[in-house]
């Protein structure tokens, strides 16, 4: 593996950094690959990858209808939904876990919108692990049935998602399990930032000028800012796109800061949105996505549901592409960022579309869910598992 030097702390998130070097990355151009391409720069010891799914090497499509639509000569679109569990999640969730199944922990746990959680639920049942999941109580009841359907136990917290994150992590600690939690390990980032990597070798090796991409916690967006700028550090480029990160309209608290404007009740509404895999109120690492678009020019826009709901009927329509509205956002902040003067028409840009619609084959496996408010109740409920 490449040898890693320690981390950093980048406006409160931590950064792995390596010995950094154009040998990190492999001169072959091969027709496919995954993720693992990448191992030299991930934070992975010598040894075969035990995790079992194909991860990674998703496509990048050139879509031309949409290009004409858009009137975007130079569009490109990542298309993330090719992943196991139809989101870029799936990349997270696989280096979590390969970390685990080397240091020999049996459960990993996360909280979740929706696809962390049907990514980790999956994940952990393909490697053979207990899953243990928390969500809000508006968490959608598919997401939740396909989470039970993979075995995974779903704990609802009714104080919300930050609640739900704070347990999870509390629950990591207290019972040594996995921690998968955005931005909480590092482990994620690192994954995450793959993404950037093979833009770079899609597009021939060749930054593009500008990335648009959906910001919930906010690590996909800080990934391909730390992925771009380890190809910097590796030689192989030398300059980073412009980041553009996009948030609901009735759920933007990151917008407004980066605007300098405090968020009114509308704005912080989730809701209210039907792009609930990024409406989230307390960003895990919201610092550090404003310290990526500000770093290299880029924007953070809001876009209305109007705007979702025509996103998600474009890219069907015009690049074959089904998206949820949240993996659907980068396309509607595409047309808001052109509209503010923010991206030029003429340039490179690449849209990040995160992840597809789930649909369940039936509702939620009650005996596999459960409202909880404390650790407590958690060990209580997976003890009873364990006697049965």
């Amino acid at each position: 593996m490449g040898s890693m030097t320690g981390s950093v702390v980048v406006a409160g998130c931590e950064w792995l950094e390596y010995d950094y070097g154009p040998a990190l990355v492999p001169q072959d151009r091969p027709a496919s690959f995954t993720m693992w391409r990448y191992r030299d720069l991930l934070p992975l010891p010598d040894g075969p990858v035990r995790y079992p799914l194909p991860i990674g090497g998703t496509p990048l499509l050139p879509v031309p209808a949409l290009r004409q639509e858009a009137g975007t000569p130079r569009l490109w679109v990542k298309d993330e939904t090719r992943n196991p569990t139809t989101s870029n999640k799936d990349r997270a969730t696989a280096l979590v876990i390969e970390d685990g199944l080397r240091r020999g922990i049996d459960t990993i746990t996360t909280a979740s919108t929706g696809n962390a959680a049907v990514s980790t639920a999956f994940g952990a049942a393909a490697a053979g692990l207990r899953a243990v999941i928390f969500v809000s109580l508006e968490c959608r009841p598919e997401k939740i049935a396909m989470m039970t359907q993979a075995g995974a136990w779903v704990f609802q917290v009714p104080a919300g998602y930050a609640a739900a994150t704070d347990l999870s992590r509390d629950a990591a600690r207290a019972f040594g399990w996995l921690d998968r939690n955005t931005g909480a390990n590092p482990v994620t980032l690192e994954a995450k930032k793959t993404v950037a990597f093979e833009v770079w070798e899609q597009l021939g090796r060749v930054v593009p000028d500008v990335v648009v991409a959906p910001v919930g916690d906010g690590p996909t967006l800080v990934a391909l800012d730390k992925g771009f700028d380890e190809l910097v550090r590796c030689g192989l480029a030398t300059r980073r796109p412009r980041l553009v990160g996009v948030q609901a309209e009735h759920c933007q608290p990151l917008v407004r800061a980066w605007q300098g404007r405090t968020a009114a009740p509308a704005d912080l509404d989730p809701a209210a949105t039907a792009a609930d895999g990024i409406a989230v109120l307390r960003a895990a690492i919201g610092d550090a996505v404003l310290d990526a678009v500000r770093r290299d020019g880029g924007a953070m826009v809001a876009v209305s549901e109007t705007a979702l709901d025509d996103a998600v009927g474009v890219l069907a329509r015009r690049a074959g592409l089904s998206a949820e509205p949240a993996g659907a956002s980068a396309l509607a902040g595409l047309g808001s960022a052109v509209g503010q003067g923010l991206v030029d028409r003429s340039e490179t840009v690449v849209l990040l579309v995160t992840g597809r619609g789930k649909a369940a084959a039936g509702p939620p496996d009650q005996r596999r869910v459960a409202v909880v408010d404390g650790l407590d109740e958690v060990a209580q409920l997976l003890a009873g598992e364990e006697t049965r």
